[in-house]
């Protein structure tokens, strides 16, 4: 059953350094605040993974916390480049960063596996691409029936997944609505999950196209309001589009994002 906590405590006891790390996603619903804590709390080492790391990747990039990502697009959503992305592949600043890269496709398919107990899944989605030949993950193989030729990616199980929702009840269910993109995948694959919630109640009441993971699939649950900010939660609150273009001019230079840094930190960097 999941165990509700702070975010502080929950970032605490959930990520390690050096371990494997998702922050799940799409357009809205993006675990930002989670993200913050663990640049305060200075994890390093850690294995980055999402379909598409936006800015607050970029942040924990920036900090020195990733050592390696794994990823299918990144990018500030509507303005441009992660400039801290691209400083530590192309810089080695702050840290020499490794990076593995896949199709969408490929990504969600490597959840869905590790989600469902399998080594590896198949799929058509490389063909013709030139992945292959830069991201050692993506492999040929042939299929025993048709004896078509295919690709291969390993699964996706990841020590922590972090992801935002609107509501948990007191048990620590989890109520998620809007654009689910892989989050269900990305926690019923991991050996630990964290959900940060909007609010917590006393009863989950039924919402259209919500869906639900059970309290037995999470490991902690944190209240935390405005979690997903800048991104957007259906029904609570929209896209702060300033500030995503805000960051692109604070993310730009090393030193405008270390003034930054310090400001989230409370500490010199």
């Amino acid at each position: 059953m999941a165990e509700l906590l702070s975010l502080k405590e929950a970032v605490a006891r959930l990520v390690r350094d050096g371990d494997t790390v998702a922050l799940e996603g799409f357009t809205h619903l993006i675990p930002v605040a989670a993200g913050h804590e663990i640049i305060r709390q200075r994890r390093t080492g850690l294995t980055l993974v999402r379909m598409t790391p936006d800015i607050v990747y970029d942040q924990l990039i920036g900090a020195g916390c990733a050592s390696k990502l794994i990823f299918s697009w990144g990018g500030n959503p509507g303005v441009g480049s992660l400039h801290r992305f691209r400083d530590a592949v192309q810089h080695s600043w702050p840290v020499p960063l490794e990076i593995e890269e896949h199709s969408h496709a490929g990504m969600a398919n490597r959840y869905v596996a590790g989600a469902s107990g399998l080594p590896f899944a198949v799929l058509r989605g490389y063909t013709g691409t030139d992945l292959p030949a830069h991201t050692d993950t993506i492999k040929p193989i042939t299929c025993p029936f048709t004896g078509e030729r295919l690709a291969a990616v390993p699964a996706l199980n990841p020590d922590v997944t972090i992801v935002h929702a609107q509501r948990a009840d007191r048990s620590g269910n989890i109520q998620l609505q809007g654009i689910t993109g892989v989050q269900k995948e990305a926690v019923l694959a991991a050996k630990r999950s964290l959900v940060t919630v909007e609010e917590v109640v006393d009863e989950l009441e039924p919402r259209p196209g919500a869906i639900v993971l059970p309290s037995w699939a999470v490991t902690a649950v944190a209240e935390v309001p405005g979690g997903a900010k800048p991104s957007y939660a259906a029904g609570y609150y929209e896209r702060d589009n300033d500030a995503y273009q805000a960051w692109d001019a604070i993310g730009r230079d090393r030193e405008s994002f270390t003034r930054w840094l310090d400001e989230l930190t409370g500490v010199k960097a």
